[in-house]
């Protein structure tokens, strides 16, 4: 299933929603449950803080803002796991590193957070296409 990320895709708005990953991230056992709010209006940038540690947050992005080309192919277990039915119910985030500045920032593009936007159900995907980088600069 290809999933997009264009300009168009579902904005993170309103209430803050809760996702829960199928499988905790890398380095962090344990931790599931994720709240996802909007860091500035537009929801251009999110804060993805847990739920069981509210210590333990990333910086997220739709890349399809900053990357419109971006489109990740995930397989049908990822798709089967996160009971995506339609690419439209995809939510694509990349997980930002910060850098001393805004312009130094960079998004891991191999691998993305999928969500499921209907049942937010969301699993860190890691992506089989060595061209996709893990620190794409954020600035253009």
């Amino acid at each position: 299933m290809t999933t997009t990320a264009p300009e168009e895709a579902v904005p993170v708005t309103g209430d803050i929603p809760v996702v829960e990953l199928t499988a905790p991230l890398p380095g962090f056992p344990g931790l599931r449950r994720f709240a996802l709010a909007r860091v500035v209006d537009d929801g251009t940038v999110c804060d993805l803080r847990s739920l069981d540690d509210p210590e333990v947050s990333f910086v997220v992005v739709p890349p399809g803002e900053f990357f419109g080309d971006y489109a990740p192919v995930v397989g049908d277990d990822v798709a089967d796991a996160l009971e995506l039915t339609s690419a439209d119910d995809a939510l694509v985030l990349a997980m930002v590193t910060l850098g001393e500045t805004a312009a130094a920032a960079t998004a891991n593009l191999r691998a993305p957070i999928v969500v499921n936007h209907r049942t937010r159900r969301a699993m860190q995907v890691i992506l089989d296409d060595p061209e996709l980088p893990l620190k794409a600069p954020l600035a253009g």
